[in-house]
């Protein structure tokens, strides 16, 4: 590791000869040196350096005319008057005489010449390079100055590696008087000696300063007469001394520099918070809290459900209970009237089947309103999936059974006296209910649908909701009702030519298109539309295809039961069948 040390100090220490050493001859004034046992080495610009501009490094010599620096003269002179003190005493270092060498640091270049000087050893104009940079001795013991940032940090370079100090090893153990003033240190080197607070002011032709307080180690204590300082602004305002200017509310400190006193102000981003008690970084809200961008705080999420208090609530309410209350109503009339040749046309029996199986879609739409639960996410969209999937069935057996009656008891006997000994109309609804059961049950048990707290779509808001909408089991569910109203809306269609009494095609075509129309509708607004609503469109889409299959299939019997008792009789029935064969036979 000290091998390679050396290799780079050497590196370093070439590249600056080069530029220092064979370019600059400047060697220290007899003024400058003064003999000793131990030697201390200045830098002080007693030139000031030249400022034009330059495109590649030059060495600049320093006794140019009209380039005198008094301030780095002052410097020069402390240090003399400091050294001749110690060697004047008796008591400091006896025994011992301090010397010194000051160098002329006008510029950079004179810079790098004089703290390679100072490490070059005593006699002999070299420095040699050790493995081991612990034995090496320079013939200056401590280096002061120079007394500029970039200079200092290039003498600090050079000297590192040198183990060279600002301070000697044993300072610690100074303790003298100077002018009736104790100079000691402690451990670390730090004076504990008293100071004066002094503004100088070089305005004039002469240098004068002003004590403005004082600073006491024992006890600690700093006094500053503030009326005494004299700023350089306007009605000697104090002036700014920061890098950076404070960052507005809810803005974060992104440092730029080395320093965190230079900073850029970045706004917080919104789901984060700046807390005071670190300004440099935005916490993160908790998962129940948002904030707005640039925010100081985070604010509770409001939770949103389709309430049932809402004004949209109580009309899709309303709808619901008025269909099934108009269920109900069909269900007794129907009961009323069940011998009649409209009820029996109208499948007889199988009404109330049909009737019950959309009384239940009905009921299970009131699971759309409130804040989620389980039970309620389990039969919502799985009960009526069902129901709705019982009438699709039953409307297409219906359908299917006039055309065979119709139209395929002479052409086809066999399959006529097949069907109706086998109960094919029965047999046809408890098989596609259960396959529609089956798939319910699967979607339940692998794709259990359950209440959740969404929390992704909306920053501010907390959805409440259920998880069934993105299950294959709904979509297989929905599915297959697709693939029952096509079949239906088949059946219907070739039944166009019935007779009269028994042509529903006209209504059924009608209450099915409008299903189709209604859930491409609510998958067409899922698509765009993900708010607290979206329960409500998607109650309203099965309340449009509940009221359109009850509408289309059994509000036309419930008009002729009502107002045209006339139409509801067996010989008006026989005579439409009668006008239907002279027809076809006709044809």
């Amino acid at each position: 590791m000290l091998l390679c040390t050396a290799c780079l100090v050497g590196l370093q220490l070439l590249i600056s000869c080069c530029w220092a050493f064979a370019c600059h001859s400047t060697e220290p004034s007899p003024d400058f040196t003064l003999p000793g046992d131990y030697l201390l080495a200045g830098l002080f610009p007693l030139h000031s350096g030249c400022l034009q501009v330059r495109h590649r490094p030059e060495v600049t010599l320093c006794d140019r005319t009209g380039s005198f620096n008094e301030h780095g003269y002052h410097l020069f002179q402390a240090m003399r008057l400091g050294v001749e003190e110690i060697n004047n005493s008796t008591t400091l270092l006896p025994n011992v005489t301090l010397g010194y060498q000051l160098y002329d640091v006008c510029s950079d270049s004179a810079n790098v010449y004089a703290t390679l000087s100072v490490l070059s050893l005593p006699g002999p104009r070299h420095i040699e390079l050790q493995g081991d940079l612990l034995r090496y001795s320079p013939k200056v013991l401590a280096v002061i100055g120079p007394d500029t940032t970039n200079r200092a940090a290039t003498t600090a370079a050079l000297l590192s590696p040198f183990l060279m100090p600002l301070l000697l090893e044993q300072i610690h153990k100074v303790n003298f008087l100077l002018h009736k003033d104790t100079v000691m240190f402690n451990d670390n080197g730090d004076p504990l000696s008293s100071y004066n607070i002094i503004a100088w002011d070089w305005s004039g032709p002469k240098w004068t300063f002003t004590v403005l307080g004082s600073s006491t180690w024992s006890p600690v204590q700093l006094d500053i007469n503030e009326t005494k300082i004299q700023w350089h602004g306007k009605d000697n305002q104090v002036p700014k001394s920061v890098c950076s200017s404070d960052c507005l509310e809810g803005h974060q400190r992104v440092v730029t520099g080395f320093h965190p006193c230079c900073f850029e102000c970045v706004p917080c981003g919104a789901g984060t918070f700046l807390n005071k008690s670190d300004l440099y970084r935005c916490q993160p809200c908790g998962k129940e809290e948002w904030a707005p961008e640039g925010s100081q705080t985070c604010f509770p999420r409001t939770v949103v459900f389709l309430a049932c208090q809402e004004h949209t609530s109580w009309v899709l309410l309303a709808a619901n209970t008025l269909l099934l209350l108009l269920l109900l109503g069909t269900a007794g009339l129907f009961a009323w009237h069940l011998d009649t040749p409209v009820v029996r046309s109208a499948g007889g029996r199988l009404c109330f089947l049909m009737l019950g199986s959309l009384a239940a879609g009905s009921g299970s739409l009131y699971g759309f309103f409130g804040e989620p639960t389980r039970p309620a996410c389990l039969l919502r969209q799985a009960l009526f999936a069902l129901g709705f999937t019982i009438f699709l069935s039953c409307l297409t057996v219906r359908s299917f059974q006039l055309i065979i009656i119709f139209k395929f008891s002479t052409k086809a006997p066999t399959f006529y006296r097949a069907w109706v000994q086998n109960h094919g109309a029965g047999l046809f609804v408890m098989i596609s209910s259960a396959a529609q059961l089956l798939i319910c049950l699967t979607w339940l048990v692998v794709w259990t649908p359950l209440p959740t707290r969404e929390y992704q779509r909306f920053p501010h808001l907390v959805m409440l909701e259920c998880t069934e909408a993105n299950s294959l089991g709904f979509i297989l569910a929905f599915l297959y009702n697709g693939l029952l109203s096509i079949s239906a809306f088949a059946c219907s269609y070739l039944g166009k030519d019935l007779p009269e009494n028994y042509n529903e095609a006209k209504c059924v075509t009608f209450s099915l298109l409008f299903n189709f129309m209604s859930w491409i509708a609510f998958f067409t607004t899922a698509s765009v539309y993900d708010g607290k609503y979206l329960p409500a469109v998607n109650m309203l889409a099965g309340l449009s295809s509940l009221s359109s299959g009850f509408g289309g299939y059994f509000l036309p019997k419930c008009y002729v039961i009502l107002c045209r008792p006339d139409l509801n009789s067996t010989e008006h029935f026989q005579a439409s069948i009668q006008d239907y064969t002279r027809h076809r036979g006709s044809t």
